[in-house]
C-alpha cells in the first residue's frame, strides 16, 4: 500500500503531448515542489520507457490504459482511493477529457493544456500527406528509382509536415492516424468536474480557438490565456498553472 494514499494525499496525474514523456512535467514538477500532493506523470504506451501498444490504438485505448494504471497506484486495501487532479497536455489532454467524461476515476479537478481533441482542416491535409506518401514510397519501390527512395520520402513527408509520421513505427503511425482523427467535441458538455484550460494565444499546433470552444462546453470552466505562449503552455507557464492547481486544492474536502 503507497504511503500518500494511506493518508489520502491528493494526486495530480499528468499526461504528457505525443512525442513527449514523463520529462515533459520537470518545469511544473518544480513549480509544485513542496506541496500536499503526489505528482504521477506516467510515459504513456509508445513514448519514454514505456512500450509501443501491441497494435495500433485509439483514444479510448489510451484511457482504458492510464485508468488501469491509476487504480494500480491509487488503490488502498481498503478499497479507498485519493482524490485526483487530472491534467493533460496536447494529446494527454485528449485522453483527460475521455477519462473526464468516464467518470471512473475519483476526479476530483480537471486541467486542460492546449488540449487536443478538436479535428482541423490541417488534419485532412496530414491525411492526404499520409496517402500521398505511401503512394510515393510505391513509385520509389520502382527499379531504378529505388536509389532515390530515402531522400524522396523525407521530401514527400515535409512537404506535408508529417514529421512525426516519418519518426513513427508502422504502428504508432496508424496510432497518431486514429487519434488525430478523433473528434471529442461531444463529450465536452458531459464533463461535471472543476476545469481550468491553460492555452497560450500564439499556439499553432492547437489553436486559441480550440481552448474558448472547450470553455464554452464545458460547464464552469476557467480559461488562462497566456500572450505570446505557443504549445509548451505547460512548461513555458508552470508556475502560473501550479499557482491555479494549488489554489484548488484542498485535501481536506471528501470526493463527492
Amino acid at each position: 500500500m503507497s504511503c500518500y494514499t494511506a493518508r489520502m494525499t491528493p494526486v495530480l496525474l499528468c499526461l504528457h503531448g505525443w512525442g513527449g514523456s514523463k520529462e515533459s512535467f520537470t518545469e511544473l514538477r518544480a513549480a509544485l515542489d513542496g506541496s500536499s500532493l503526489t505528482m504521477l506523470t506516467p510515459d504513456l504506451p509508445g513514448f519514454g520507457a514505456e512500450p509501443e501498444p501491441p497494435e495500433p490504438w485509439t483514444v479510448e485505448n489510451y484511457a482504458d490504459w492510464v485508468e488501469s494504471w491509476t487504480r494500480k497506484k491509487l488503490q488502498n486495501g481498503d478499497g479507498t482511493e485519493a482524490p485526483v487532479h487530472l491534467l493533460g497536455h496536447s494529446h494527454g489532454g485528449r485522453i483527460a477529457l475521455a477519462l473526464a467524461a468516464r467518470g471512473n476515476i475519483p476526479l476530483r479537478h480537471l486541467h486542460l493544456c492546449a488540449s487536443a481533441g478538436i479535428p482541423h482542416r490541417r488534419m485532412l491535409r496530414r491525411s492526404l500527406g499520409w496517402m500521398l506518401s505511401k503512394t510515393g514510397s510505391l513509385l520509389l519501390s520502382i527499379p531504378g528509382l529505388r536509389r532515390l527512395q530515402p531522400i524522396g520520402k523525407r521530401v514527400l513527408y515535409r512537404l506535408f509536415r508529417v514529421h512525426d509520421y516519418e519518426k513513427a513505427s508502422p504502428v504508432m503511425r496508424e496510432t497518431m492516424r486514429n487519434v488525430q482523427c478523433t473528434d471529442l467535441r461531444p463529450l465536452l458538455p458531459t464533463i461535471n468536474v472543476p476545469t481550468d484550460i491553460f492555452w497560450g494565444t500564439d499556439d499553432t499546433m492547437t489553436p486559441l480557438a480550440d481552448g474558448k470552444l472547450m470553455h464554452r462546453h464545458i460547464k464552469g470552466s476557467t480559461l488562462h490565456v497566456f500572450p505570446g505562449v505557443r504549445h509548451r503552455v505547460h512548461r513555458d507557464r508552470a508556475a502560473a498553472i501550479a499557482s491555479v492547481i494549488l489554489n484548488n486544492l484542498d485535501s481536506r474536502s471528501p470526493h463527492p
